[in-house]
């Protein structure tokens, strides 16, 4: 059994940076998806009832690979870290999309965005640190 003293640095890794890398790989994904999908929707006839569906795929994505990137070297704390993580993402999402789009609107598609973004970090958390014990 491990001590403190005897923790690899990986076990030491501050959260801080754990979760900075984890909300900055999920922004990056989802910028890169969100071009990829207003690039793809300029030059097709895709019906309008389909961008919100696609939209809740691609920040589910972006949570994934941040989580599992930001925490490729953590063990433990998979839970927290991941709803950390989508807590964090869905907010900086909302405000530079938002930013983009040119106004801040606050509904309730903003609460439900981050009741999914947290549910949605803390699966995957649970995923990435059991994904490594096999």
């Amino acid at each position: 059994m491990k001590g403190k003293a005897g923790a690899s640095a990986a076990e030491k890794k501050p959260i801080f940076k754990v979760l900075l890398k984890g909300v900055v790989v999920s922004l990056c994904v989802a910028f890169v998806l969100v071009l990829l999908f207003a690039f793809i929707l300029r030059f097709t006839t895709i019906s309008d009832s389909i961008i919100a569906p696609v939209n809740e795929v691609i920040k589910g994505v972006s949570i994934f690979l941040g989580v599992f990137i930001g925490m490729r070297k953590v063990k433990s704390n998979g839970i927290i870290s991941g709803i950390l993580i989508g807590f964090f993402f869905t907010i900086l999402a909302f405000l530079i999309f938002s930013l983009l789009d040119g106004h801040i609107v606050f509904d309730k598609t903003l609460i439900f965005d981050l009741i999914f973004g947290t549910i949605i970090g803390g699966i995957c958390g649970i995923i990435s640190v059991n994904l490594k014990k096999i």
